[in-house]
């Protein structure tokens, strides 16, 4: 089991293989009040992050081993850190090294030479803005909404931890990513997307099942999931009800009065209530009406006429 490190305040991980870049940005940092955490190169920056979640990722595109942007693509296929914004830092001022940047889930880019209070205020509007996509994603959660938010694509962008569960219990080893869903989610989502009023797409598992089903808002995609349970109809064996009280029950379903129960069972009506005194408390019920309606929606095979 992991053990996470936490610390007081916000936190900035620098991965960085130049020492003076490092000092720099580290001063800077920790004199703004963050607390400062530096990897020299992708490989240890990696292993930090199954340590510690940090509040922003400030990295170097260009370094030994792997390089920033590969170090990048494979933090966003953490669990845990995936949500933490990416900040380039680097000398690569080509447009396709911009573009090769956010494509791998970078959030920002700056240049070297780095301007430290240009980077303090980046670093504060990232994680200003990612605490508050956290708190809403948290408010969710906290509601027992089971939601994937989907990129224009189809693709994941983020879910909820309920839908988590349930993607897990439904798709074994292949619930929802940061890269893909399920195939079999994917293959109706693409005909759900271009449908006026698509159906839902139902997953059976055992007695329960999965439904989902798309919402959209212009290009915002939704989509949502809603756990069923297919549970048999109860059996009024389960009331433990005499054979007499049986045939009273029987008789109430069938709509017919004290007076009638008693004629046709050779009995009192004030037998017939007593009887149905007794099938109130076992059946937990108040009424004629709501023990009829028991009986229509149990599985018991009654006696006919």
């Amino acid at each position: 089991m992991t053990t996470w490190t936490t610390f007081d305040g916000d936190v900035a991980l620098i991965v960085d293989d130049v020492p003076e870049n490092l000092a720099l940005l580290s001063d800077a940092l920790s004199e703004a009040g963050y607390t400062v955490l530096v990897a020299t190169d992708g490989l240890s920056a990696l292993e930090r992050l199954k340590m510690v979640v940090p509040d922003i990722i400030l990295l170097d595109a260009v370094m030994p081993g792997i390089d920033g942007f590969e170090t990048c693509r494979r933090i966003k296929q953490m669990d845990e850190v995936r949500h933490v914004p990416v900040m380039f830092m680097t000398g690569l001022t080509e447009t396709e090294h911009v573009v090769k940047g956010f494509e791998a889930g970078g959030l920002d880019y700056v240049t070297k030479p780095i301007e430290p209070a240009e980077v303090l205020a980046r670093v504060a509007t990232h994680i200003r803005n990612a605490q508050i996509m956290s708190q809403a994603r948290h408010a969710i959660d906290a509601v027992s909404h089971a939601a994937i938010s989907l990129k224009p694509d189809g693709g994941p962008l983020w879910q909820t931890r309920q839908a988590a569960e349930w993607m897990e219990k439904y798709f074994p080893g292949a619930q929802a990513t940061s890269q893909k869903l399920p195939p079999v989610v994917a293959d109706w989502l693409a005909q759900a997307v271009s449908a006026v009023a698509p159906s839902a797409l139902v997953i059976h598992e055992g007695r329960g099942s999965l439904h989902l089903t798309l919402s959209r808002r212009q290009r915002e995609l939704l989509l949502l999931l809603e756990e069923k349970n297919e549970l048999p109809p109860p059996t009024l064996a389960q009331y433990q009800l005499t054979p007499r009280e049986m045939e009273v029950l029987t008789w109430v379903a069938k709509g017919k009065t004290n007076r009638d129960i008693a004629e046709i069972l050779g009995m009192s009506p004030r037998t017939v209530n007593k009887h149905l005194e007794h099938i109130f408390v076992k059946l937990g019920v108040e009424t004629r009406a709501s023990a009829a309606a028991l009986v229509a929606g149990s599985s018991a095979r009654l006696p006919t006429e």
